[in-house]
């Protein structure tokens, strides 16, 4: 019996040792199974979140591509319509530089181009007239070359006193707006054709007086443009304090009142130069 019942202890302790590793065995195969099964798990949310990952970069690469399309396509329009209305702005332009240039060019010959100075028109000595009533400030007409022309052909200018003053006597007539050949009528009537020596010596030409004698002028030059400067502001312009209109019979007022000859005279002599 004892034998019996130690074989069954033995049996039984042989039997639990056996359940006991296989209970270790089930349990190392059982851990390792669920470790794989931790780590596959891991590895496919780990794939998962990757191709999640991916998939999110996809799509934002996807979105930023489809932005920059859109940008490109916006560029590419504006670029496009600006292209055009560089086109045409050119276009414009180009006209407008067209006529500009034609402009500026014109402006340039007209700048560069020397000023043409406007020669006024003159009368010929044939055609110069006067009058007895005659507007003692309107000029002849001719140029300075014709009146020296005109004054050297008087035969009464035995002294040469006007051929020598000619230009002098026109620039004069030019500057204050007298009539070339009343001026020199009047020299001839109140100095005479050779000039008298007391005109001479004071170079006064038109017998202006001051204190019951002939103002002394200091040369020929002088002598002359006072002449004409006291004719213009006294007898020939209206305001003048002897101003009784611009003609012989006014200027004869305040000139030479007490002489009944004095336009017969002077407008013989005026006579004289153009015949």
């Amino acid at each position: 019996m004892e034998r019996e019942n130690r074989k069954v202890l033995i049996s039984v302790k042989v039997s639990t040792l056996l359940l006991i590793l296989l209970s270790i065995i089930a349990i190392v195969v059982v851990g390792n199974i669920i470790s794989n099964k931790i780590e596959e798990s891991k590895t496919i949310a780990n794939a998962n979140s990757q191709e999640n990952s991916q998939s999110e970069e996809i799509n934002e690469n996807k979105e930023e591509t489809n932005e920059v399309r859109t940008i490109k396509a916006e560029i590419t329009s504006r670029s496009q319509g600006e292209t055009r209305e560089d086109v045409n702005l050119q276009g414009n332009v180009g006209m407008i530089n067209i006529e500009s240039i034609e402009h500026s060019l014109q402006e340039e010959i007209e700048e560069s181009a020397e000023p043409i100075e406007e020669v006024p028109a003159t009368t010929p000595i044939e055609e110069v007239t006067i009058s007895r009533d005659m507007n003692l400030t309107v000029r002849t007409g001719l140029s300075r070359e014709d009146f020296i022309t005109l004054i050297a052909g008087v035969e009464e200018d035995t002294s040469g006193f006007f051929e020598e003053n000619a230009g002098l006597i026109f620039d004069l007539c030019e500057k204050y707006q007298i009539n070339e050949i009343f001026f020199c009528g009047l020299i001839a009537g109140e100095s005479g054709w050779r000039i008298a020596d007391n005109h001479r010596r004071t170079y006064n030409y038109i017998s202006l007086m001051s204190h019951g004698g002939l103002i002394r002028y200091s040369s020929v030059e002088d002598g002359l443009e006072k002449a004409a400067m006291a004719l213009h502001n006294n007898y020939l312009t209206e305001g003048g304090r002897f101003y009784h209109g611009p003609t012989l019979a006014g200027v004869k007022t305040r000139f030479c009142p007490a002489s009944s000859t004095w336009i017969n005279l002077i407008y013989g002599n005026m006579e004289r130069i153009l015949k």
